[in-house]
Order: C-alpha cells, then structure tokens, then sequence
C-alpha cells in the first residue's frame, strides 16, 4: 500500500536535501515513463491513487509520453527483475512506488547508469537514482480539525501498520481535532480525543469492519479510516456514526456520511517530474509536497458539514496552499507530557520524517 518507511534509521536518513543532484542528460523527443505498483489498482487506496496519478500524467502529457505500469509488484525480487525488464527495454524513467522498492531499485539503478529511477518515501540516492513523498498530513490535519469544529471528541482510529507515515498522520489529525474543538468551545478531555486500534496490516477489509464496529459499539462518535479498502468507513456509516475516510473519497465506495477524505494526489507529482526529463532539466534529488504542489487534497465535505465549518478548514488550506503549514507547529507535547515542538516553532521536516512518537490527546499505545 503506501510508502512503507519501516525503520526509524531510515527515516532520520530521509534528510531530503542530502540527496544527490548530479544531472542525467535527458533524451529527446517522446519519454518512456514506467510504474511498478505495490498493489492493484483497484485497491480503493493507495494504488488507486497512484493510478489515478498515471492518468493525470497522461492526461497532462499526451503523445508525449509512453506509459506502461506493472501492478502488484511486492515481493523484492520480482521488483528487481520488473525494474531491471523495464530498463532493459529502453524506458527513460522508472517508478518504484513503495519503500520496499528501494534496494531493488539501487541494484538496478547501478546497472542502467542513464536510466532514471525514482523511488517513493526512499532515503538513498543515485546519482541517476531519486527520492518523492507528498505532505499527506497536511491533509489529515485538516480533517481533524474539520471534526473538531464540529463537536467530535471521542473519535475512533483504525489505524494500519505503525510505521512512521501512519504515525505521523494520527499526530496530524489529532492535532488538527484539538484545534477544532478548542475553537468550537467543546468541553473535552486532551489527553484522550482520538483512539487508535491498529489494523496490522495495510488491507484487511473483515477485519476493518470488526474494529470500526467495537470502536463504534464503546462509545466513539466518528471513525478515522487509514487502510486502503473504505470497509471501516462503511461500518460507520451503517450504525449511524460519521467517518472520515483516507487515500480515495471514500465516498466513492459507499461511505456515504463521510464529512471528507484525505487522499494522495500523485499526478503533479509525476508530471512535473517526468516535464524534467523532457526539458533535460532532471537531477536526482527529493520531491516531498504538500498542498503547496498540489499533492494532496481533501475530497469534497459530505452534506452533514456546515458552511460555516467548510469556510474555516477551507480558511487553513488555502494558507496552506501558499506554503504557510501549521499542522506541526508549536507547542506540540506527547503523550506523557513532554515537550517536543516548543511555541513558536514548527517540526523541521527531519523531525517529521523520524517521528516514533504520539501526540497527546491519542488513547492507545505505538506497538514495538
């Protein structure tokens, strides 16, 4: 599903501006572009989001571009021959779209010196070998606090696997709740808004239900989705509890009492990365954006959000928009009280991406 950044190592060496910049001469005339996809693209996820990316590329691009993408592509070795395959056969430049297309990709890579691989949520570069993420909890705050505003207070997490992604996500969004509440003038407990289950699994649709149900059976007035099928969604829906739903509009499969959806938007992305090949302005570096470069977005507010709620989220995104982010800044504490953002000051992006904590306000432990 996503970009698994299993390792806390990993994610502290994801300083992006470390990356190597060498320039690789792009070739002229029509690029061969080609995506190895972790899933399929029928997940209602995250590679349907990357799809849904590959679209707008082509949308964008037209006759100027060759597409091809293999799907379901997650073992390490079959990576490495897919990579090596596409290489081989002449492609300009390669997509791996999940941490663990990293080494495959480094091997490959290696092999094919003026070939140019990209690498999603990587930490280790080439010279023809880059690095892309996008700000997905730029988004996620803003879904909290859409909640926030709107009297949630004892929301329920389903949450996937507890890499750093996910985890910083959770902090995001219930950052974002704590805002909204403090601004709607709802009583509530800070240092237990957001409760989170984890899934332990990135795809469990049975599974999502089951926890969606409990979470809703004790109490819990909205559940936050995280996986890649929209089950825990649909689960709220049907006894009556609101959702937010995450990757994809959840509404599209269902979850029709959705308030919104935070979702990945990969074509601006893939785009501006594959004009650089074209123009011969290409280096291999690090791509992480957010609302700023159009790589993430909130699906359209569900019926039961008021106006007045959409004008003040649609308020922060738009500062967002023009680069100001405040879904890290200051002060920020944890858990057990310790401050980690002191006020006035924002995480740095190396904190972002080495984030194994949980803000206060989350109820349930970080598996270890």
């Amino acid at each position: 599903m996503r970009c698994k950044t299993l390792l806390f190592a990993a994610a502290l060496a994801l300083l992006l501006l470390t990356a190597s910049t060498a320039p690789v001469q792009a070739a002229g005339g029509k690029v061969r572009v080609a995506f190895a996809l972790l899933g399929g693209i029928d997940d209602q996820g995250w590679n349907t989001a990357q799809y849904e990316g590959i679209q707008a590329l082509k949308k964008q691009l037209g006759g100027r571009v060759s597409i091809a993408y293999t799907q379901n592509v997650a073992d390490p070795a079959r990576a490495e021959a897919v990579f090596r395959d596409y290489a081989r056969k002449g492609y300009d430049i390669i997509f791996g779209t999940t941490f663990g297309h990293m080494e495959p990709l480094l091997k490959v890579a290696a092999e094919f010196p003026h070939v140019r691989f990209m690498q999603c949520a990587g930490y280790k570069t080439l010279p023809n070998l880059g690095v892309y993420m996008v700000r997905i909890e730029q988004g996620d705050y803003l879904a909290g606090y859409t909640a926030g505003l709107m009297g949630y207070k004892n929301v329920g997490t389903v949450a996937t696997q507890p890499i750093l992604e996910v985890v910083r996500g959770i902090n995001a969004f219930t950052l974002g709740l704590a805002r909204g509440l403090s601004e709607s003038g709802t009583a509530y407990d800070p240092a237990r808004i957001n409760t989170v289950v984890w899934l332990n699994s990135w795809r469990d649709a049975a599974r999502e239900k089951q926890l969606a149900e409990e979470l809703a059976a004790g109490g819990h007035d909205l559940i936050r989705e995280m996986a890649d099928t929209s089950d825990s969604s649909k689960a709220a829906c049907a006894v009556g509890v609101a959702s937010i739903g995450y990757g994809t509009d959840s509404t599209r499969y269902g979850a029709a009492c959705a308030l919104t959806s935070t979702t990945f938007k990969w074509g601006p992305v893939y785009t501006r990365t594959v004009r650089q090949v074209l123009d011969g302005t290409w280096k291999s570096g690090a791509i992480f954006t957010g609302f700023e470069g159009g790589g993430v977005a909130l699906a359209p507010f569900g019926k039961a959000v008021p106006k007045a709620v959409r004008a003040k989220v649609l308020a922060l995104k738009a500062k967002m928009t023009k680069g100001e982010d405040m879904s890290f800044a200051g002060p920020v504490l944890d858990q057990a009280g310790t401050l980690r953002v002191r006020k006035g000051a924002k995480a740095s992006d190396k904190e972002l991406l080495s984030m194994d904590w949980l803000v206060m306000g989350v109820g349930g432990a970080l598996p270890r």
